[in-house]
């Protein structure tokens, strides 16, 4: 390997991009995306996700490519491409296997080949090790060697950032580890830590995401069992929070591209293995009935004060978490889609969200503006977005009619004192 490597970054999506950007600041890099208005749009110093600056963008050295041909030749390959499930909830690896063949075609004796994206233990070695072999004709850990670094990129998040974090690095061999430990420890203050081996890092990047989902489907069991009390979770938290060691989990709804997504890569390889994964199942079931919960609760809230099961409603936010405009595997979708099956109307406003996403990912139209809007029976406080945040209580009974609901999934206004003829449900 040179002293210092040529790298290649294929996949600059939310973790590829912020990852390519602060390489380039240390390396020659060239960021490959196979989405040809994506590269238009880098180019033009512009990214959809905001997860990095314009400046930024405009300033870094990184070159931005769709065509393959530049790719040839590089040292290091660091595939970042999304690792969803199907329907059936399956791992769904054809991205990253595309990004191997690709890869493939273009290295040469000596590269490197790490694998960023969330997959279960042995994907790197079972999987991308053979597509590589294929499509380039050379052997794995003879005439290329494999690598593991885990993403840990947090959307909107602007603390924890591929700068700062400590990054996780493994490689086929000893020599191979300690090299992905000088370039990505060139990249970030947080440091690197060299796993036991390539296998052990995907597990630890698996296993991150599923205790999270864990924490949160016990938080959104609780909430459940409380409400029949008349007890809200807020509350309780609040004065559970007071004990040194409890975990700050709150409830709500799990979407997104890691937390709702990465246990089932785990539960998978467990079941295959002949183990019932009894816990991270259960917890994935939890969470994904979350979003039908919340709409049930809001139709029984609506029945008793006498609305109609036709009430028109507005569900403010679309995308999967706070002040992001990242619509993958929104949960919000769930709400919608079940106060529809009960026979309400439902108008949808996310300042943030992509208009044309929402509908090509979802077939929900985005309202353009609130301006105008209003009678509505219901409004549904889906995601925290600063600006839902803002709203005060005259923002709020303007849009609804005079006995109309204020449904806060988040929790959102709390502090809000809203008139004594609006009536309140929160989790």
């Amino acid at each position: 390997m040179k002293e210092t490597p040529r790298l290649a970054v294929i996949g600059l999506g939310y973790v590829g991009l912020p990852l390519a950007v602060a390489l380039a600041r240390h390396f020659s890099v060239v960021g490959f995306d196979k989405k040809q208005d994506r590269v238009e749009e880098l180019k033009q110093g512009r990214d959809r996700t905001g997860e990095v600056d314009p400046a930024a963008l405009r300033a870094t050295s990184l070159e931005v490519t769709g065509d393959a041909a530049d790719i040839i030749g590089r040292d290091v390959y660091i595939i970042t491409v999304p690792t969803p499930v199907d329907a059936a909830n399956r791992p769904d690896l054809g991205a990253v296997r595309s990004a191997c063949r690709s890869v493939g075609q273009a290295m040469r004796q000596g590269a490197i080949v790490v694998l960023e994206s969330t997959v279960y233990p042995g994907v790197t070695e079972e999987i991308c090790g053979p597509e590589l072999a294929a499509a380039s004709g050379l052997r794995a850990g003879v005439d290329f060697f494999l690598g593991y670094s885990p993403e840990r990129i947090n959307p909107g998040d602007r603390e924890h950032t591929v700068d700062r974090i400590t990054k996780v690095v493994a490689g086929q061999t000893p020599e191979v580890a300690r090299v992905l430990a000088e370039v990505y420890g060139r990249v970030t203050a947080g440091g690197t830590f060299i796993a036991a081996s390539i296998k052990t890092a995907e597990a630890a990047k698996v296993i991150e995401n599923a205790q999270r989902d864990i924490n949160i489907a016990f938080i959104n069991e609780v909430t459940q069992i409380f409400n029949r009390l008349g007890l809200s979770i807020h509350d309780v938290l609040a004065a559970a929070r007071t004990k040194w060691n409890f975990l700050p989990f709150t409830p709500g709804l799990v979407g997104g591209h890691c937390i709702g997504v990465d246990p089932y890569y785990l539960a998978d390889l467990a079941q295959r293995m002949g183990q019932h994964p009894e816990v991270i199942l259960a917890g994935r079931a939890i969470n994904d009935a979350m979003g039908r919960y919340v709409a049930t609760s809001i139709g029984r809230a609506l029945a008793a004060r006498g609305q109609a099961s036709s009430a028109r409603i507005l569900v403010l936010g679309l995308t999967f978490k706070e002040n992001v405009p990242d619509l993958r595997n929104s949960k919000v979708v769930d709400i919608v889609r079940e106060l529809e099956a009960l026979g309400h109307r439902t108008d949808v406003y996310d300042p943030l969200a992509d208009e044309h996403e929402a509908v090509d990912e979802y077939g929900i139209g985005l309202l353009k503006s609130l301006q105008g809007a209003g009678n509505y029976a219901c409004i549904v406080g889906a995601v925290a977005h600063r600006q839902f945040q803002d709203m005060s209580a005259s923002d709020l009974t303007r849009l609804l009619v005079p006995e109309g609901l204020v449904a806060d999934v988040k929790g959102i206004w709390r502090s809000v004192e809203l008139p004594r003829s609006i009536g309140r449900w929160s989790l």
